[in-house]
C-alpha cells in the first residue's frame, strides 16, 4: 500500500467519522428538544397536582378507593 491509498484510506475514513459526528449532533438536538417537552409536561402536572390540592381544601388529595376493589 502506497501514502497515496493510505491518505485515500484515511480520507475516506474521517468522512464517515464527521457523517457519524453529525448524526449524533442531530440525535442529541432532538433528545433536548424531547427532554425540554417532558421537563415542561412534569411542571404543568406539579401545577394541576397543587391546584387540585387547594380545591379540595386542607391540602389533600381526594381519596378514591384502590383499582383492586
Amino acid at each position: 500500500m502506497n501514502t497515496e491509498d493510505r491518505f485515500i484510506n484515511i480520507e475516506i475514513k474521517l468522512a464517515y467519522a464527521e457523517d457519524m459526528v453529525d448524526s449524533l449532533n442531530q440525535r442529541i438536538h432532538e433528545q433536548q428538544q424531547q427532554i425540554d417537552k417532558l421537563e415542561q409536561l412534569c411542571a404543568s402536572l406539579a401545577q394541576h397536582v397543587r391546584n387540585l390540592a387547594q380545591n379540595n381544601g386542607g391540602g389533600q388529595l381526594p381519596h378514591e378507593r384502590p383499582p383492586h376493589y
